[in-house]
């Protein structure tokens, strides 16, 4: 079942053959079976990782593999059964090659999940079909999307306990087709499987004769990839070290984002202003006419500008917003709630600066996707707030540019990182 706004996820003309994906969902509804089932079917896992699982499962007193230990690697993970840290695997088929980042489902690694979504290009939503959609499931979903993942693949997992039934299979999809299209989410593929036996996993399964969509496996190969760092349409370079030439002379290192920048190209030097050209590219491998997004390159100006790590070089056609005051969609993650007057520290592309929190407007209704009026943020809320920082920030709205539109707030007590921001408040269609 497709979004019927968007249709059936399908491949992009030349998209990358690297899929970037996070797996998400509520606690205990699969998430690290279904991954570890998606490796070990593909045969992806190293015989000493298969004897390692075999041995922890042993130990937990299992009479068959836990696929979950393939990717729950800490030893608190396993003694509780639970995804605690992102553990990220590697996998290749003949198609393409994949980044899988397995993401806690408890509510209180929530920050973690984040981690694992902020660079992805597809969600592979898990949802447990007797349960149904939960609220940290569509709390995980809302950040997903928020965080630019715009192509959801949708797991109705442990099929295998409903004996295989249509109707709890069609409840879920449409609950998900829903949620999905209130998020803007493109694309959204639900496939029902057991994580546990591997019916519609890698390969197709007999329990159900009523549904002739792809595996996991297979709308995954088919899903477009590659895009997490180029959505923005114009070409931007925020500067991470300044590196001094040989006989004289200056470079720029960084990582490009949002379009390719060429030598050649006129660039503005902010939050300054100053414009000037870019003269010349180069890479780890030696020099280059133009940089894709996701490139960490370095280069060089034609003028002797005051550029330092913090500024950002910007294509001159189409600049970022400079600005000290801000309104921001956050993910909040600490325990204590988040109130107007407190101040953070903002860490923002390569740029650190201190900032206060000048309005609350918002918290989301994870339930309704609503935005109510809140005076304050409670753990892992997600709302509207505004910003004051003590130094300007060339921004871009995040759904533009997923790099120079994000930042994350930090504890200047503890240094601790209690908050993802994006800027720009959350874009919901109607319900």
């Amino acid at each position: 079942m497709t979004s019927p706004v968007s249709g059936p996820v399908g491949t992009a003309p030349g998209a990358m053959d690297l899929l970037r994906l996070a797996a998400v969902g509520s606690v205990d509804d699969g998430k690290s079976t279904l991954i570890g089932r998606l490796l070990f079917d593909t045969r992806q896992l190293f015989d000493d990782q298969v004897a390692a699982v075999a041995d922890a499962s042993a130990r937990r007193g299992l009479g068959e593999l836990d696929l979950s230990f393939v990717t729950d690697g800490l030893r608190a993970e396993r003694d509780q059964g639970i995804t605690i840290d992102v553990a990220y695997r590697y996998a290749a088929t003949p198609t393409r090659k994949f980044v899988i980042a397995d993401c806690p489902g408890h509510v209180q690694y929530t920050r973690n999940m984040a981690t694992g979504a902020s660079t992805a290009d597809l969600a592979l939503v898990v949802v447990d079909v007797v349960n149904g959609l939960r609220e940290q499931t569509r709390r995980h979903a809302c950040i997903a999307a928020l965080l630019g993942v715009d192509h959801f693949v949708v797991a109705a997992n442990k099929m295998d306990l409903v004996d295989w039934d249509d109707a709890a299979y069609r409840k879920v999809a449409g609950d998900m087709v829903a949620l999905a299209d209130r998020l803007g989410v493109r694309s959204c593929e639900v496939v029902p499987v057991s994580a546990l036996h591997g019916d519609n996993v890698v390969e197709p399964g007999d329990a159900a004769p009523w549904y002739d969509g792809p595996t996991v496996l297979a709308a995954l190969e088919a899903a477009p990839a590659g895009g997490w760092a180029g959505h923005g349409g114009a070409a931007r370079l925020a500067v991470q070290w300044v590196l001094r030439r040989p006989g004289g002379g200056r470079s720029y290192a960084g990582m490009v984002n949002g379009a390719p920048l060429h030598a050649g190209d006129t660039v503005v030097v902010l939050p300054a202003g100053r414009p000037t050209v870019v003269t010349a590219i180069e890479t780890f491998d030696g020099p280059v006419d133009g940089a894709p997004p996701g490139l960490s390159v370095s280069v060089t100006l034609a003028d002797d500008l005051d550029v330092s790590r913090g500024d950002l070089l910007a294509a001159a056609g189409d600049l970022p917003a400079v600005v000290t005051e801000l309104e921001a969609t956050v993910c909040w993650f600490a325990e204590r709630p988040l109130r107007v007057g407190e101040r953070l520290r903002v860490k923002h592309t390569t740029r650190t600066t201190p900032a206060r929190v000048t309005a609350i407007a918002h918290r989301l209704d994870v339930n309704d996707l609503e935005l109510v009026p809140a005076d304050e943020l409670a753990d892992n809320d997600i709302g509207v707030v505004r910003l004051e920082t003590a130094v300007p920030l060339a921004v871009d709205a995040y759904r533009r540019d997923r790099i120079t539109g994000s930042f994350v707030l930090v504890d200047e007590a503890t240094n601790a990182t209690i908050a993802a921001g994006m800027v720009g408040p959350p874009e919901l269609a109607a319900g």
